[in-house]
């Protein structure tokens, strides 16, 4: 097997790593690990989605399960469906990875990432498959149909809708960034439907322009329309639609820790923070968690990855949680980070507050200067990370509480991604520059 599940699904180059073949048996292996009588699929507008889509529901349709497509639809849109029907889900996406790439997130019945276990189960399962020991395959009346359901993005946008509970968006300029994405259509749609006065840019995809130099990766094209257009505020969102990056009237990018730190105070302030408490993961910046604490907010950490912060908010009942990359999850309404949702409720507070959001960013929190750095590893990027550890030892003894250092290996290409925070930008620069040498050093000595 070539690939395995990483922090959000499998991904790699379509046609080359992620091939017709793995796709195909990853479907199968899916149904004997999660049997359902169906299970819907979405994608985003890669010119290899169809192609992956086609040989993933090959696999779940040969299983003996029924195949619904909703087509090109945001991450969340196929768990919004999975979640109502109780059925499994697939997004074909590689998210906010480059074009040539692509990937598949499962979604289990009732909308949720699946757990580390039920992932393993799938590998051993698509072993099986690849080594030809797929055996008693249905038949006749039993094998899978595939159908189309394009109307369920209807659906899914009057959910958008309610989300404000009748409020509107009328007197906000806001552009979007819609990364040529699977969002392309939807989100100005949404935001429009609540009155506000829309410009879209990112919103014209060909199969081979998602993500490039735009979107939520790519923030600074997007900053630079709103500076220059008078409007209120900027949300970009990724490549599948669950990530959003804010950026406020000047141009100045919110990430999703301000985000965050926005939206909880909000909730508390209307008494509906549970426990005052949120959720975040390790990335999260230092300067957050100084914000929380002063605000006599708890933070809750959890390991990179949407779906360990979706874990803690619903095994203990929280409000929200989510990451700096802009997956913010608001459970009340959606079982995954929707950047779509995430930009609705950040408009709203806007809105309601009759405030700039570069003013309720600044209240928020104060970023810690932060630096990161993502090594690309000819070797194996978690033995660099072993290897490399003095290097991390010596970095957090010369920061001591003043900072915080952060190494670890990627969980969905070969990369190590280093994380630096420190008291000022040149002291997080060397630092981070002293470790990555260290990186490159363990990579070619391997």
């Amino acid at each position: 097997m070539s690939l395995r599940f990483g922090t959000d699904g499998v991904r790699g180059v379509a046609n080359s790593e992620l091939t017709p073949e793995l796709a195909l048996a990853l479907g199968w292996a899916a149904a004997q690990v999660m049997p359902a009588e169906r299970i819907v699929i979405g994608r985003d507008t890669r010119r290899s989605g169809p192609l992956i889509e086609s040989a993933l529901a090959a696999g779940c349709a040969s299983a003996g399960i029924d195949v619904e497509r909703l087509g090109v639809v945001p991450t969340p849109a196929v768990a919004y469906v999975a979640q109502r029907e109780g059925v499994p889900g697939a997004m074909i996406s590689a998210s906010h990875n480059p074009f040539p790439d692509n990937g598949i997130k499962l979604f289990g019945p009732g909308g949720r990432k699946l757990g580390d276990g039920v992932e393993e189960q799938i590998e051993e399962q698509i072993e099986r498959v690849l080594a030809g020991g797929a055996a008693d395959r249905p038949v006749a009346e039993r094998v899978g149909t595939l159908m189309d359901r394009p109307d369920e993005v209807g659906a899914y946008a009057d959910h958008l809708v309610g989300v404000l509970e009748g409020r509107e968006l009328a007197g906000l300029r806001v552009a979007i960034d819609c990364a040529n994405g699977a969002a392309w259509a939807l989100g100005p749609h949404v935001f429009e439907r609540l009155g506000a006065d829309v410009v879209a840019v990112g919103n014209a995809p060909d199969g081979t322009n998602i993500n490039a130099r735009c979107g939520a990766t790519h923030p600074d094209a997007l900053a630079e329309v709103v500076a220059a257009g008078g409007f209120d505020l900027g949300l970009a969102f990724d490549g599948d639609g669950d990530r959003c990056i804010a950026v406020d009237h000047t141009g100045a990018i919110v990430d999703g820790d301000h985000i965050i730190a926005i939206c909880a105070l909000d909730l508390r302030a209307r008494g509906a923070l549970i426990a005052d408490t949120v959720v975040v993961t390790v990335m999260t910046n230092l300067g957050f968690r100084q914000a929380m604490q002063r605000a006599g907010v708890t933070v809750v950490e959890t390991a990179v990855g949407d779906r360990y912060v979706l874990e803690v908010i619903e095994r203990d009942g929280y409000a929200i949680g989510g990451e700096q990359s802009g997956h913010v999850i608001f459970p009340a309404h959606a079982t995954t980070g929707d950047g779509i949702l995430t930009g609705l409720v950040i408009a709203d507070v806007v809105a309601r507050s009759g405030r700039p959001l570069a003013d309720l960013s600044a209240e928020a929190m104060t970023r810690l200067p932060q630096m990161l750095v993502n090594l690309r590893v000819a070797g194996n990027a978690g033995d660099a990370v072993r290897q490399s550890a003095q290097a991390v030892r010596d970095a957090e003894a010369a920061l001591g509480e003043r900072g915080r250092v952060l190494v670890r290996a990627s969980g969905t290409e070969p990369l190590v991604r280093v994380m630096v925070e420190a008291p000022t930008d040149d002291e997080a620069h060397r630092i981070a520059d002293q470790i990555a040498a260290a990186i490159r050093a363990a990579d070619a000595g391997r």
